[in-house]
């Protein structure tokens, strides 16, 4: 049978690897001239942060290694303050868990190069998809020698969260959608590398938060950083309240003070990369006529605040290739199948990336979150394997999101009453030591 798969970015590509694995002919179409040839899109790489879900599917396909190539390891948040000094949070209590920062277009291009050496599939670029018939099968794509027809066994929609396929299945009546946008959009700015080196620490993810908008920056292996602003499209300090390179500089001068003199193009970049869109895609179902699916982004677009995008997305072929198995092959039964097992998850970590925003931006830089993230520590190494934090559970393991967030909702009480017994022994501690303080100013006083 013939497989479409409409979209060469990360989780297109991927799949096309995993069908091309099971012998299938596979044809990936993709609106995009071939990236690996042209310059990329300026302010739209924002940097991808993979984690064990995302490594466990290269993994499983030996593709670890050349990715993990360009990638560099973050251990913890470093909190930029706008005044005092910086604040390094680890994800793990030894600082032996990471993250790894990589480019969205180093890691597409890589998968790309492995899609097009898997037996069975080719990529054509410069096709967008205009017309879908999900009982045929029937495709049609604008070029620039002019509209192309092609038909397939199953089409497969892997086109992010603007989906051409998506859009066309809701066009004919087979799904419906709902798209939640966030008052907040995203820009970036690029921090070069400094006399050769990082001009800031590579191991760290690192984090301005400023209440409601934040700031964050990933490494890259040109020693440069990308940083992507979190802000409010409306209102003061929002994307639209700085209109000019004077006004820019002003702004940062007094929120992101540290910057500045790290960003020589810090106007200029701000003035022409564009604003983009965050938001939530949902639909239902996935899939149509036995033979019309959706997968990662177009099924179910999440905003980037906890890094599980294209790791969501890699997960998705996992769980789409082991449905594929148990079925035997039978994409009637497993398109179903695979929407069943994943739609819990998929909403799971949807919620659970909104909640990171507000902790990202808000609470990092409080003195109770630095306590409550110790006291998860200790309670990590006092019961190991029994008790991990929300964020080791999404980001070092593949235990599903549904699950994480039943079993996080447990944990609470525990966190909860150990908090409350440190609390409580901090201000024991320091009723002594009042005690002693005032038994001593007595004794001198005698």
């Amino acid at each position: 049978m013939n497989v479409a798969i409409v979209g060469a970015g990360l989780t297109g590509c991927l799949l096309a690897c995993y069908l091309g694995r099971r012998g299938l002919d596979v044809t990936v179409y993709e609106r995009r001239p071939d990236p690996r040839g042209g310059a990329v899109e300026r302010g739209r790489s924002i940097n991808l942060a993979i984690s064990e879900r995302g490594l466990d599917a290269l993994r499983r396909i030996g593709l670890e290694e050349r990715v993990m190539a360009d990638a560099l390891p973050m251990r913890g948040r470093m909190i930029h303050p706008v005044s005092g000094p910086l604040d390094f949070q680890r994800y793990s209590r030894d600082g032996d868990l990471a993250i790894n920062s990589i480019s969205r277009g180093a890691l597409n291009n890589t998968l790309l190069d492995a899609a097009e050496s898997a037996p069975g599939v080719k990529v054509l670029f410069g096709h967008r998809l205009t017309g879908l018939d999900p009982a045929t099968g029937t495709m049609t794509f604008e070029t620039e020698q002019g509209d192309v027809l092609a038909e397939a066994g199953v089409v497969l929609g892997a086109d992010g969260s603007g989906s051409a396929v998506r859009g066309q299945l809701l066009a004919h009546g087979r799904i419906e959608e709902s798209l939640d946008f966030l008052d907040h959009g995203y820009k970036e700015l690029t921090i070069p590398a400094a006399d050769g080196e990082f001009a800031l620490d590579p191991g760290a993810l690192h984090i301005w938060p400023r209440g409601t908008s934040m700031m964050i920056a990933l490494p890259n292996p040109d020693r440069s950083f990308t940083c992507t602003m979190f802000w409010p499209t409306g209102g003061t300090a929002s994307f639209a309240s700085l209109s000019s390179p004077a006004a820019v500089e002003r702004h940062f001068r007094a929120r992101y003070p540290d910057v500045v003199p790290l960003a020589p193009d810090l106007a200029d970049d701000y003035r022409h990369n564009p604003v983009g869109l965050l938001g939530t895609v949902r639909c239902a179902p996935w899939h149509a006529d036995g033979r019309v699916g959706l997968i990662g982004d177009a099924a179910h677009a999440i905003v980037p605040f906890y890094g599980q995008g294209a790791n969501c997305g890699f997960e998705d072929v996992v769980e789409l290739d082991r449905c594929l198995e148990e079925s035997g092959g039978r994409w009637e039964r497993a398109l179903p199948l695979f929407e069943e097992r994943r739609r819990e998850n998929t909403d799971a970590i949807a919620e659970m990336a909104l909640a990171n925003f507000v902790e990202m931006r808000d609470k990092v830089a409080s003195p109770m979150y630095r306590l409550v993230k110790n006291v998860e520590h200790w309670l990590e190494a006092a019961l190991p394997g029994r008790y991990l934090s929300r964020y080791a559970l999404v980001s070092f393991s593949t235990v599903p999101y549904a699950q994480v967030r039943r079993r996080v909702r447990g944990q609470r009480r525990l966190l909860g009453t150990a908090v409350a017994a440190v609390l409580a022994g901090l201000l024991a501690a320091g009723v002594s030591a009042l005690r002693s303080s005032g038994r001593r100013r007595g004794l001198t006083r005698r």
